[in-house]
C-alpha cells in the first residue's frame, strides 16, 4: 500500500490590480488599499458601470520577450507573469527534475475574450483575410497552461479547468490530487482572467450583477455590508507551486503551507444564483475539512468568496455557520475582493495566495468598506472590518463559488 503523500506550497506569484508581485499585493491588502479605478483602456462613457479592478502599467516584457508577449492574450500574459514569479520563488530548477513528473493545471472562466473582440472587429471591418493566424492560440482557454508547460518543459498533466469563478480553485484541487495519487511530484497551478473589455463589461452590466457606484469606485466592493449593490469586475492572475513534501524537504525548499483538503460540489439549483441556504457551499467545506483531518474547532480563518452581492454573501454566511456551528464566532472571515474586485476564474488562487501569506505572517487583512454588516450576514461574526488584525493562523479555508452552481473549498495549514 502506498504511503500517504503530503502536498505543500513552495512558490507564489500573482498579478492583480494592486501590483504584479506577491509582496506588493499582500502589503497593500494588509493596509486596506483599494485597487479599483476608472477604466481607461476603452471608452466607457455609454456604460452604466465605468470602473473595475485593472492592473495598470503592466509590462509583459518583464517576464518574456516582446515577440512572445505579443502572441498572448492578456489573460495568458497575466498567467505567465505569475508563473515566472512562482517558479522563481519556489527555487525549483526544472533542469534537475524528472519533467514527466511535473505538470500544470491553470483555469480560466472566460479565457481570451479580448482577442475574440479584436479579431471580430477586424473581420467586420476588413474581411476574413485580415483575421490573425494567432487568433485561436490566443483565445483558447488552455493557452495559459500550454504556454507554461512549454516555458518550463513540464511534460506531466497539462489541462485547463473552466468552472466560472471556481476555475482556479478547482485547478489547484485537481493538481493536489495529482500529487496525492503519485502521478506527479510538482504542479504549477492556478488561474487567470482578463475580462475587463467591452463585451466582458457590457455582459455583466446586462446581468445587473455589478455595483454602479461610479462616483466612488473604491467604495463599491463592500462584501457583507448592508449597502452593497453588486460586485466589481476585475482582471488578475495567480499561480502557486505545489510539491510533494519529501521532494520539497529534500531540496531544502521554503514551505508556505500544506495543502490538506479539497471539496467540490454542485448546487444543481440555478445557472447564476446559489441556493438561499448555501447548502452546496456547506457540503464543499465539509468535504474539504473531512479530508484534511483537522477538527473544526482548530480552524482560525476563512478567506470567503465574499463577492459583495446580496445572494452570495448571505448564502456563504449561512453555509459557514452551518458547517462550524458555534465555532463560526471564533473564526476570522475576510474578503479580498473588497480591495481588488472579483477576478472571476482567477479569484480562488489569488485568495489562496492570501491564505498562505496569512499563515506565514500572522496578519489577517481587513474587509474594507464594511460600515454596517447586513443583519442577514450576522454582525456577531468577525468579518475583520476595515483594519487588519494580528492572529496566529494554523488552519485556514478558502471558498470559491461559480456560476453554474460550482462550489469549491481548499484547506491549508501551517507545516
Amino acid at each position: 500500500m502506498m504511503n500517504k503523500r503530503r502536498v505543500v506550497i513552495t512558490g507564489l506569484g500573482c498579478a492583480t490590480s494592486l501590483g504584479d508581485s506577491v509582496d506588493v499585493f499582500f502589503d497593500s491588502v494588509c493596509k486596506g488599499k483599494s485597487g479599483i479605478s476608472n477604466i481607461e483602456s476603452f471608452d466607457v462613457s455609454q456604460y452604466p458601470v465605468r470602473f473595475a479592478g485593472v492592473l495598470k502599467d503592466f509590462d509583459i516584457t518583464k517576464f518574456v520577450d516582446v515577440r512572445e508577449g505579443k502572441r498572448m492574450d492578456r489573460f495568458c500574459q497575466l498567467a505567465i507573469a505569475s508563473a515566472v514569479q512562482a517558479v522563481k520563488d519556489s527555487g525549483l530548477d526544472f533542469s534537475k527534475e524528472d519533467l514527466n513528473r511535473c505538470g500544470t493545471i491553470v483555469g480560466s472562466g472566460i479565457g481570451g475574450i479580448q482577442e475574440i473582440e479584436q479579431q471580430h472587429i477586424r473581420l467586420l471591418n476588413k474581411g476574413p483575410r485580415a483575421v490573425s493566424p494567432f487568433t485561436v492560440p490566443k483565445l483558447m482557454g488552455n493557452a495559459a497552461c500550454g504556454t507554461i508547460s512549454m516555458m518550463f518543459g513540464l511534460k506531466g498533466p497539462n489541462f485547463c479547468v473552466v468552472t466560472a469563478c471556481a476555475s482556479s480553485s478547482h485547478s489547484i484541487g485537481e493538481a493536489f490530487f495529482n500529487i496525492l495519487t503519485d502521478r506527479s511530484d510538482v504542479m504549477v497551478t492556478g488561474g487567470s482572467e482578463a475580462a475587463v473589455s467591452p463585451v466582458g463589461l457590457s455582459s455583466f452590466c446586462a446581468l445587473r450583477s455589478l455595483s454602479t457606484r461610479n462616483d466612488a469606485p473604491q467604495l463599491a466592493s463592500r462584501p457583507f455590508d448592508i449597502d452593497r449593490d453588486g460586485f466589481v469586475l476585475a482582471e488578475g492572475a495567480a499561480i502557486v507551486v505545489l510539491e510533494e513534501y519529501e521532494h520539497a524537504k529534500k531540496r531544502g525548499a521554503k514551505i508556505y503551507a500544506e495543502m490538506l483538503g479539497y471539496g467540490a460540489t454542485a448546487d444543481a439549483h440555478h445557472i447564476t444564483a446559489p441556493p438561499p441556504d448555501g447548502e452546496g457551499a456547506a457540503r464543499a467545506m465539509e468535504i474539504a475539512i473531512k479530508q484534511s483531518g483537522v477538527a473544526k474547532e482548530k480552524f482560525d480563518y476563512i478567506n470567503a468568496h465574499g463577492t459583495s452581492t446580496e445572494l452570495n454573501d448571505v448564502a456563504e454566511t449561512l453555509a459557514i455557520k452551518k458547517v462550524f456551528g458555534e465555532h463560526a464566532y471564533n473564526l476570522s472571515i475576510n474578503s479580498t475582493k473588497s480591495m481588488i474586485g472579483h477576478s472571476l476564474g482567477a479569484s480562488g488562487v489569488i485568495e489562496l495566495v492570501v491564505a498562505c501569506k496569512t499563515i506565514q505572517t500572522s496578519v489577517i487583512h481587513p474587509t474594507i468598506n464594511l460600515d454596517n454588516i447586513d443583519p442577514k450576514c450576522d454582525p456577531k461574526l468577525d468579518f475583520v472590518p476595515k483594519t487588519a488584525k494580528q492572529r496566529k493562523v494554523n488552519y485556514a479555508a478558502s471558498n470559491s463559488f461559480g456560476f453554474g452552481g460550482h462550489n469549491c473549498c481548499l484547506v491549508v495549514g501551517k507545516v
